[in-house]
């Protein structure tokens, strides 16, 4: 058994597939979280674990749904552009089967160039407290978009444990940082969630990989994910991702950590039950 704990099973790129994906999922032991990008995927995915046992819901603005992006048509976006609204959102997390706030965050990576980026930046930090918020009110954990902003994103999650708040803390969702950067959220009491990623061979010339990031972080605080249909593992790279291929995640952090993939699947699935208060398998 594992958990998904990261996927978009209710976005448009499964309207052909999504019932065969979920039972290869079912077929494979796996259980999972959709995770949502913005109001009409966070709708979604409340209505997609409203149906199916093992299937739970996440709702939460992007911090790449604030200004115009370039549409991904595999979404479930009516609209690119969102301002948050605290109101729909609570109503959203207070349904059945909701576990966490997210996912949301900061991403200074895919800033387009047309846009002020010091504008964006005071947007997406607006946005994600606006949601830390709301996650300290509904007693819920968050899952944390960061891409090129950790030093920024550690100073917020900081100032609100030091605070008190947000007991529940939360995921730094599909890492791809550095092993300071990782190791500088286990004080926080943050779990790290890797994807696919960890499976592709690293980049010439790169003298730290995430196989150093995945070794350096404790199993107990290991989340694993796929972030379908996006960054399918290897040997599926390329094609469309599903809740099913988490098992290779599965099976590379056993690699890295020379321990067994049970061992992994058990304690991941530990996990994400302790953190999402997931009934227990």
């Amino acid at each position: 058994m594992s958990i998904d704990t990261h996927c978009h099973i209710q976005f448009k790129a499964y309207d052909e597939n999504r019932d065969a994906v979920l039972m290869r999922a079912r077929e494979a032991g796996v259980r999972m979280i959709a995770v949502s990008s913005e109001r009409a995927s966070s709708e979604a995915a409340v209505r997609i674990a409203a149906a199916h046992d093992d299937v739970w819901a996440a709702v939460g603005l992007h911090p790449n749904h604030l200004f115009p992006y370039p549409v991904d048509a595999d979404e479930e976006a009516i609209s690119s552009v969102e301002q948050f609204d605290p109101a729909i959102y609570r109503a959203l997390a207070k349904q059945k089967k909701v576990v966490a706030i997210g996912e949301c965050g900061l991403d200074y990576y895919r800033i387009p160039e047309h846009l002020d980026h010091a504008e964006v930046r005071v947007a997406q930090e607006k946005t994600f407290r606006a949601q830390l918020a709301l996650a300290d009110e509904l007693g819920l954990p968050m899952i944390i978009h960061c891409r090129d902003a950790h030093a920024e994103m550690f100073r917020i999650l900081k100032e609100n444990s030091d605070a008190g708040k947000l007991v529940r803390r939360g995921v730094i969702h599909c890492f791809t940082g550095t092993v300071a950067e990782a190791r500088s959220y286990l004080p926080l009491n943050f779990f790290i969630s890797f994807t696919g990623i960890i499976t592709f061979p690293p980049r010439k010339g790169q003298t730290e990989t995430l196989a150093d990031v995945v070794a350096a972080v404790p199993l107990d605080r290991i989340l694993i994910e796929t972030d379908a249909p996006y960054l399918a593992p290897l040997p599926h790279r390329g094609k469309q991702n599903e809740p099913a291929f988490v098992k290779f995640v599965a099976e590379k952090i056993a690699e890295i950590k020379n321990v067994s993939v049970t061992e992994v699947a058990e304690q991941t699935t530990k996990n994400a039950e302790q953190l999402f208060h997931l009934p227990t398998s």
